[in-house]
């Protein structure tokens, strides 16, 4: 018990030293925010401790640093009266209060019983002046973007507005613009199948790739049609061009395995050098597990069938007629089908042998089952591409 105390005390210096190492590295760096989040962290428990006084005296400094550094900031941010600075400003003054708000759970501090102060201001009248600023200079800079044709810029104003209603919700009318915003800045994407292979594609193949609902997609700014409607005006195109279909003979592999296995099958007399039988202690005969090896045969059966559907997916600028970007798509599928026969003692095989003993032969799926099938996996890395691929116009 003694040696766990000692190494749970000799574990508590190792922590306290290197917290102190880490916030004195912070504060050295002018990182006096990161500073004071060790210390605080450091700090939530046994903060008395004599071993944590060095923590105590290095927030004190860190927390002072920091509010002089935001002020003197805040203060020359004021000078320049720029509203694009409008933004830092507010956000300061919210870093100030947050930061007072962190280290007064803890409070009080001392060392050696002396309190080590802290003084803290009320920012909430400078809170809420550099808010309304804020707010009236997004507001008008919200409008003066959404009179722009470019849907890149329309953008920026849905950014714009949007801060403006986290940090000021209901302001003036924000909720329509943003509406506005989010409608005037997506692209409108139509999507199309060509069938470039000469062979025919099963029809619910091309409507489960065409059906988007399915596909759980989540872009804010992208919306893809499979039918085109005539009060949309789309921006762009994607076609899916299938190239080629491969479809392999269906083929069926044997092949024969030996299972051999030791197994208990009755008793027998124990007998001994003489052939005799062995008695116990209380004269009893003495009986042992007869052991025999049983053997059998299983011809183990594979059906195969593989299909293979190759495709590009192509974005194309319906401004320009240009193309964007093109994607190779390589989706395949695989039929397996196991099943086996067996001649010999049955006792031999293994648990997966049963199974194969239960299984049939079942019929080969037809090659448009075979395509459909494929057009899962098809779909799953067009999803991907959809997700993952940003139109940059």
């Amino acid at each position: 018990m003694k040696k766990f105390l000692l190494l749970i005390l000799i574990l508590s210096l190792c922590i306290a030293c290197s917290a102190k190492k880490e916030v004195e590295k912070a504060v050295n760096s002018g990182n006096y925010d990161q500073a004071i989040n060790t210390a605080l962290k450091t700090l939530r428990t046994n903060k008395d401790s004599k071993r944590k006084r060095d923590v105590v005296i290095m927030l004190q400094d860190a927390y002072y640093k920091a509010e002089d550094r935001d002020l003197n900031t805040i203060e020359h941010l004021k000078k320049d009266k720029n509203p694009e600075l409008y933004r830092e400003i507010y956000e300061r003054y919210l870093n100030l209060n947050a930061r007072q708000e962190a280290i007064k759970p803890i409070l009080p501090l001392s060392v050696n019983g002396k309190n080590i102060p802290f003084s803290f201001n009320n920012y909430s009248n400078a809170i809420i002046e550099s808010r309304k600023n804020l707010s009236d200079y997004l507001y008008e800079k919200g409008i003066e973007l959404l009179e722009s044709e470019d849907k890149s810029i329309i953008r920026q104003a849905y950014n714009t507005l949007d801060y403006l209603d986290r940090i000021s919700p209901n302001y003036e009318n924000t909720r329509g613009l943003l509406d506005e915003a989010h409608q005037r800045g997506t692209n409108y994407i139509l999507v199309s199948i060509n069938n470039e292979t000469q062979q025919i594609i099963p029809t619910r193949l091309e409507d489960d790739l065409l059906n988007f609902d399915t596909y759980g997609l989540n872009k804010f700014w992208s919306v893809y049609h499979a039918n085109k409607s005539n009060n949309v005006k789309y921006d762009y195109a994607m076609h899916l061009n299938l190239k080629r279909i491969n479809i392999s003979p269906e083929r069926i592999k044997e092949r024969e395995v030996l299972r051999e296995k030791e197994i208990i099958d009755g008793w027998k007399y124990k007998l001994d050098t003489a052939g005799n039988v062995v008695k116990d202690s209380l004269g009893n005969d003495v009986k042992v597990d007869k052991v025999i090896t049983v053997k059998c045969r299983l011809l183990e059966t594979i059906q195969t069938k593989s299909s293979q559907v190759i495709a590009d997916v192509v974005y194309l600028d319906l401004a320009s007629n240009q193309p964007l970007d093109t994607f190779t798509i390589d989706s395949e599928f695989v039929f397996e089908h196991f099943f086996a026969r067996s001649r010999g003692d049955k006792r031999a095989l293994t648990k997966d042998d049963r199974i194969l003993l239960d299984n049939r032969r079942v019929p080969f799926p037809s090659n448009e089952q075979m395509v459909y099938d494929t057009g899962e996996d098809l779909k799953l890395q067009l999803k991907d591409i959809i997700n993952s691929y940003t139109i940059r116009r």
